[in-house]
């Protein structure tokens, strides 16, 4: 186990062959796997997990008890909140117009452009190889599908798949589709949470 000069990730677990900056901080029971990368003045809460290879950039702001999967790419400025999970591969991206070169050929530096983060609201998940588009929300308890391309906001508790991603059903915190339970009612099958539905939007009762 690796730790950072300055005492930034007293309490965390760093493997020897991640690339943690020593002006990143860790919270307190979070791991840091082999060849990760987090990048400076990142910012990641207590008891998360970063797994094996994956990135984040720098600034990024993650919450606590969140789980980025094996090569997970997290572009600055994201905002994780608490409780989310990122699968294996998926890619958080940060520039709507990308170019290597500006219109004179000339390699493009960190000045010729302006960082869109993406931001994942609290206990949301997305899957595997999901790619989300620099500047979308995911809401609360969402859930995006693996190999999504997310373009757009996801609404609380959607549950979206596709290129582009759209809703095809609606999830509980349990992470499971929800059943009918009556006019603009559903309910979950695991934990029999209610959930009313207005307006395109779900709210739990």
């Amino acid at each position: 186990m690796g730790t950072v000069e300055g005492g930034s990730v007293v309490g965390a677990r760093v493997e020897p062959s991640a690339d943690v900056d020593e002006r990143a901080v860790l919270g307190t029971g979070t791991t840091v796997w082999h060849l990760a990368q987090v990048r400076e003045d990142a910012v990641i809460g207590a008891d998360c997990i970063i797994g094996r290879g994956a990135y984040v950039g720098p600034g990024v702001r993650i919450g606590d008890r969140v789980k980025l999967q094996n090569h997970a790419l997290v572009y600055e400025p994201a905002v994780l909140e608490d409780g989310v999970f990122v699968g294996p591969a998926a890619v958080l991206t940060n520039d709507l117009y990308p170019r290597s070169v500006d219109v004179d050929g000339r390699l493009k530096r960190g000045d010729d452009w302006r960082a869109r983060g993406v931001t994942l609201r609290r206990g949301c998940s997305i899957g595997g190889r999901a790619v989300l588009v620099a500047g979308v929300t995911v809401g609360r308890w969402a859930l995006v599908a693996a190999g999504a391309v997310v373009h757009r906001d996801v609404p609380d508790f959607a549950l979206v798949a596709g290129v582009p991603a759209r809703r095809i059903k609606w999830v509980g915190r349990a992470g499971e589709p929800l059943e009918p339970a009556g006019p603009d009612r559903w309910r979950c099958p695991r934990t029999g949470e209610e959930y009313r539905e207005t307006d395109g939007t779900l709210a739990l009762l």
